[in-house]
């Protein structure tokens, strides 16, 4: 990838998320009552902790009590919008697919080709992990994965933006912009990837500015490691 095309991809990336998040965070409903907005508000505030703590803690170290603490409510306070950690923990990881979902929506607006598209995806990917806005998934034991597993409303949405990017990635591939050695599910995969890639964490912390890490990646995701010279 060249500097002129991931600026071209962060622009459309910036533009799409802007759409998004205005479906995302609607103004709350003036009719309810001021007790039921600021239910509504605190629901939203108590999302927002799980999400930070979830990614950068990770589900096992996240407890109840230190989301309570951070939103400066009483832990039965919490407990009126959740009833648990395992509950908290599938509305968090429901609610980040729903934005992925309308990003993904948002970003199908836009005049730009599939395969900037499918960029555009792992470039969303990239910057909401950077700004420790991408939860991730629990440890394969966990009780919160058998939980997800019985979820509708996540596995419907998981299946949504799998269809969405993978019907993407196939017409990048009939128009050349994607090799068909490659089978759709491992470039989906490849994209997914980038929503707890390690590598990005590794380079931020060595010193390098977030736009520059995010940028490397991105061309070692989608341009390779093998140098142009052969």
């Amino acid at each position: 990838m060249r500097e002129a095309e991931l600026e071209r991809i962060s622009v459309v990336v910036h533009i799409a998320d802007l759409a998004a998040k205005k479906l995302i965070e609607p103004d709350i409903d003036q009719s309810l009552s001021l007790k039921q907005q600021e239910m509504k508000q605190r629901e939203r505030l108590v999302l927002k902790t799980a999400n930070e703590l979830l990614s950068t803690k990770g589900y096992e170290a996240m407890t109840v009590d230190e989301v309570a603490e951070l939103v400066g409510i009483a832990k039965p306070s919490l407990y009126r919008h959740f009833n648990g950690k395992e509950s908290l923990g599938v509305a968090v990881l429901t609610d980040a697919l729903k934005q992925a979902s309308l990003f993904l929506q948002s970003l199908a607006l836009q005049p730009v080709s599939d395969y900037e598209r499918v960029q555009a995806a792992a470039y969303w990917c990239l910057t909401k992990k950077a700004a420790d806005q991408m939860p991730t998934l629990p440890s394969q034991n966990s009780s919160l994965r058998d939980l997800l597993k019985s979820n509708q409303d996540y596995l419907d949405l998981l299946i949504e933006v799998s269809d969405q990017i993978g019907a993407w990635i196939v017409s990048a591939q009939e128009q050349g912009s994607i090799s068909k050695r490659f089978p759709a599910m491992l470039v989906l995969y490849s994209v997914y990837a980038r929503a707890c890639d390690p590598v990005l964490d590794f380079l931020i912390q060595g010193g390098t500015p977030v736009d520059e890490a995010i940028n490397q990646v991105m061309m070692s995701c989608f341009s390779g490691l093998k140098s142009r010279e052969y």
